[in-house]
């Protein structure tokens, strides 16, 4: 690639992370609109680096007081002494799931399951299941039933929502989708589901961009020119990243997630018409 796709899948990236839409579907879909080679599964959890910087960054506080207290758990002998330390011991379960898959799975995650026929699917299904955690959502809401924070919750949502987290192994299902629509349906308000699910990625996309960054170093340090559109794309990532997150958090305290919903449908339908005209190859 050049250093303006490298800059244009960087923004991509970014924008598209944290918001329930799926990074890795438009990271797919983009490049295929305008005729760029597929940037692959590898490119993907690298630049994903940028994002992971912008939640450590945004939840800088959060992450300190979290570590701090599993930290002094263990050194005390008490781990699960303080709802912070709770909190991070559910966060490491929580990864188990998918990090389990996606070894299992990692040759399908990176060529079969990248078609964009699983991609329009899978954009179109986490839309009507989304749907329908946001009418459990309401009907509790009807009922009088406040959505928990993070501090409220158990173990059995922590492993519901790692598991949610694991199917978005699968291009277009969306990461923070995935575990915002798993959070809804464990009874977590839309701003809780949302923060819990960027502290969730933290270990598992820390540990994905880290053994793909190992593994390709070779090939990407072969010439200036594929570090440097790997540092834009992944500079840009983080910079929009950074703002995604307050956006996306700032919308939920007041908004529904029926414009993702929206949306979802809208691009999982367009896929499959173009697929079917014989405009995108798959």
């Amino acid at each position: 690639m050049n250093i303006l796709q490298a800059i244009v899948l960087g923004i991509v990236q970014g924008l598209t992370e944290f918001l329930p839409i799926s990074s890795s579907a438009h990271l797919r879909i983009v490049p295929a609109l305008f005729g760029w080679g597929d940037p692959g599964a590898a490119f993907t959890a690298i630049i994903q680096i940028g994002t992971l910087v912008a939640v450590l960054l945004y939840f800088a506080k959060d992450i300190a007081s979290i570590a701090g207290a599993v930290v002094s758990g263990i050194l005390k002998g008490r781990l699960f002494d303080s709802d912070e330390a709770k909190t991070g011991w559910m966060i490491v379960a929580g990864t188990v799931p998918i990090v389990v898959l996606g070894l299992l799975f990692k040759k399908h995650i990176e060529t079969t399951l990248r078609s964009l026929y699983w991609i329009s699917a899978s954009m179109i299904l986490l839309a009507l299941v989304l749907s329908v955690a946001e009418q459990h959502l309401r009907n509790r809401s009807r009922q009088g039933l406040r959505g928990k924070s993070i501090r409220e919750i158990s173990w059995k949502e922590a492993i519901v929502i790692g598991l949610a987290q694991a199917m978005a192994l699968i291009p277009g299902s969306s990461r923070s989708g995935v575990t915002i629509t798993g959070g809804l349906f464990m009874n977590l308000d839309r701003e809780t589901a949302a923060r819990y699910s960027f502290l969730l990625s933290i270990p598992s996309v820390f540990a994905a961009g880290i053994f793909e960054l190992y593994k390709t170093r070779a090939e990407i340090m072969a010439s200036t020119q594929n570090m440097v559109d790997i540092a834009a794309a992944t500079l840009c990532a983080f910079v929009v990243g950074y703002l995604s997150i307050a956006f996306l958090l700032a919308y939920l305290r007041r908004h529904t997630t029926t414009i993702f919903v929206a949306y979802r449908l809208f691009v999982g339908a367009s896929l499959i018409a173009l697929l079917a005209a014989g405009r995108l190859a798959p």
